[in-house]
């Protein structure tokens, strides 16, 4: 039988992830998470914000791909341009052949070395590598009329995906599309011959927001708590991170009664699975003078699978902070210390020297190989007791640091 708390939990996980369609951002989805988010904030007495920022959506059809009369499976790349072509096929695999090439009014097929790992967005602002924008700033250079990336598997960058979209950038105006690197070396036969590509999709300009959710007097001494809202698109995003969520409002119910003078500040980020991190940006900015007033930030994503213990891996906390969370997480059964991990939005706080825990399940890498940014994220992979004993010992961590 459920606990009142797993009960809870269960209702928010259930409306966050089955009822709500959909969450990436910019999204009609989105916009109802974050509304549920922010009025149960508000039902449980915390003084709640929602900045918003400009962001876009994206909406497409199926890719027509055909060459000398054989058809392709291909898929249109996040938050590319459409359009509808006939025109010469050229292939690259490396940096040297790109920038030999002449490419105006051609389709290009990116394969092998170029096509190993998905590009970082052209305004991702935490991490760039020269080797991506080299590429980049060729392609936008040299204006290939359209680009069709051959990828293989990359769970690191791209999760779950196969193929997986070699460029997910709304700032990227060159049309691209993405299949399996075995369809991308029968397509290179081709090179030479005449392509017809179509892509029906289109972006559309949208507005999103953060929900930040306080409680207490003292604004000079935060604990912040987030997680992230937003999912990639077509995904149902329990793990990744409608279990996140569900803790923040589940610690915001057991709170609903708070009166302590540390400020408690429970933040739905939106924008990590986005190609931008806007809310992660806005956030930022909203704290640039304020930011030394965070005592540390907790946060969690892919929390709570089935089979798996919880972990948690602390970030430059200082002697007294460390000293009160650990016999916190010693207390509570079924939570092991991990690794130092930096994909989420703990990054954020640490990037700007603030202390930080991070808390996820001890298999997130597995999963993040093979579960998140895929349809097959759903709510039967939680165990809804986990996220219910984060609850709990963040409520235990908050009582510790008013002591």
């Amino acid at each position: 039988m459920m606990t009142t708390i797993e009960n809870s939990l269960q209702t928010y996980l259930q409306r966050l992830c089955v009822d709500i369609p959909h969450r990436h951002v910019g999204s009609p989805g989105n916009q109802t998470a974050v509304e549920y988010v922010a009025c149960k904030m508000q039902q449980f007495g915390f003084v709640v914000e929602t900045p918003e920022f400009d962001c876009i959506d994206w909406v497409h059809d199926a890719v027509q791909l055909t060459a000398v009369g054989e058809t392709f499976v291909a898929y249109p790349s996040p938050y590319s341009l459409g359009c509808e072509l006939n025109a010469p096929l050229i292939a690259a695999s490396t940096v040297a052949e790109l920038s030999g090439m002449s490419m105006n009014g051609r389709i290009l097929l990116l394969h092998g070395e170029l096509a190993k790992e998905q590009l970082m967005p052209k305004a991702f602002p935490f991490y760039n590598p020269e080797s991506h924008q080299q590429i980049i700033a060729l392609l936008e250079k040299k204006q290939p009329a359209a680009i069709i990336a051959a990828t293989g598997r990359n769970p690191e960058l791209a999760g779950g995906w196969y193929p997986f979209p070699l460029f997910e950038d709304g700032d990227f105006d060159i049309p691209s599309v993405y299949m399996k690197d075995a369809d991308g070396e029968q397509l290179l036969q081709h090179v030479g011959s005449p392509v017809k590509l179509e892509i029906v999709s289109q972006r559309i300009p949208a507005r999103s927001c953060n929900v930040v959710a306080r409680k207490g007097v003292d604004l000079k001494r935060r604990l912040v708590i987030c997680a992230h809202i937003d999912t990639k698109k077509d995904t149902p995003g329990a793990l990744d991170n409608g279990t996140g969520v569900t803790i923040l409002l589940g610690l915001a119910e057991r709170l609903a009664n708070y009166r302590g003078n540390l400020t408690i500040e429970i933040v739905a980020l939106n924008g990590e699975d986005y190609y931008s991190a806007p809310g992660q940006l806005d956030y930022l900015a909203q704290n640039a003078e304020t930011m030394d007033s965070i005592l540390m930030a907790v946060n969690m994503d892919l929390a709570g699978a089935k089979n798996a213990p919880t972990i948690f891996s602390l970030f430059g906390l200082p002697d007294e902070l460390e000293t009160a969370v650990r016999p916190i997480f010693a207390a509570h059964p079924g939570f092991d210390e991990g690794p130092q991990w930096y994909q989420s939005d703990h990054s954020i706080f640490i990037q700007n020297g603030r202390p930080a825990i991070a808390i996820t399940s001890a298999n997130f890498m597995e999963l993040s190989t093979t579960i998140t940014h895929t349809a097959q994220d759903t709510i039967d992979l939680v165990d809804i007791s986990k996220p219910a004993e984060i609850v709990c010992v963040l409520s235990d961590i908050v009582n510790a640091l008013c002591a």
